[in-house]
């Protein structure tokens, strides 16, 4: 048995993460956090009364699983390395400098970070790289995302890997991303496109739950790689991989990929 502390208890994510842990019989919720000043503390999931502080509890848990915010992501994660429990992260939004505190837990404990846990996203990033690859510095990329109208934070986190992906592809001179840059949006006489950027485009409204499309626009061809959620679910069973990915690792700094794609 798997005894899992949830950080975040009472977002929308960790609500489908609370059922499909229900739905596991190796899995159980050990403890429920959320931040001191929600409203829901006290109230339970399951039988687990939702509580404020991680350090009280995480004892009792094998793994602690944290959809927060990025200050108290880098907070948890401290207390996971101090005691010792593996740490799986799905918080968007982490600054250069919250990440390499990420990445100096990782040096203690296990960590699986990333910005979004669904298999097929993860699919999407190694399909989007090949295809950078192909398609070389004549195809134009923009990148659209679009989410529910109470996320907080744009791009996603999601649009901002897709980016860093294709920029990484800089390295080679073939490919799409030698020399780009990223910029977000566009607004004004901005002139004729480079051919050198990488653009993203965030849409918010109603209750759409992620959806993600990078366009390689060529000259008299454009081809479209999409992903759309249709259910949190499809994230909370990328969290149940992750989880039992992680269980019995050594301490390092892991990614979906890592749990997709292991190696052969």
């Amino acid at each position: 048995m798997i005894r899992i502390a949830l950080s975040g208890a009472l977002g929308r994510v960790s609500k489908a993460i609370a059922e499909a842990i229900s739905q596991n019989q190796d899995l159980e919720l050990c403890a429920a956090i959320e931040s001191p000043n929600h409203p829901g503390l006290g109230s339970k999931i399951g039988k687990v009364a939702v509580t404020s502080d991680l350090e009280k509890v995480i004892d009792s848990c094998d793994i602690v699983v944290d959809f927060t915010n990025p200050v108290t992501t880098v907070n948890h994660a401290n207390i996971s390395a101090q005691h010792h429990k593996p740490y799986v992260s799905g918080t968007t939004g982490l600054s250069p400098d919250q990440l390499a505190v990420l990445k100096q837990a990782s040096a203690s404990i296990p960590i699986v970070h990333a910005p979004n846990m669904s298999v097929g996203v993860n699919l999407l990033y190694r399909l989007v790289q090949n295809a950078a690859g192909i398609l070389g510095p004549d195809f134009d990329v923009e990148i659209i995302e679009t989410h529910h109208r109470f996320k907080k934070d744009a791009p996603s986190g999601t649009a901002m890997r897709l980016a860093d992906i294709l920029k990484a592809n800089q390295n080679d001179s073939n490919s799409i991303g030698m020399d780009s840059h990223i910029i977000h949006g566009r607004n004004g006489m901005v002139g004729e496109r480079p051919s050198n950027e990488i653009a993203v485009h965030a849409v918010r409204g109603g209750d759409v739950v992620g959806d993600h499309t990078v366009i390689f626009a060529g000259i008299g061809e454009r081809l479209e790689i999409t992903h759309r959620a249709h259910s949190r679910a499809t994230f909370a069973n990328g969290v149940i991989r992750a989880i039992r990915f992680i269980t019995d690792k050594p301490p390092g700094l892991y990614s979906m990929s890592d749990v997709i794609f292991p190696p052969t």
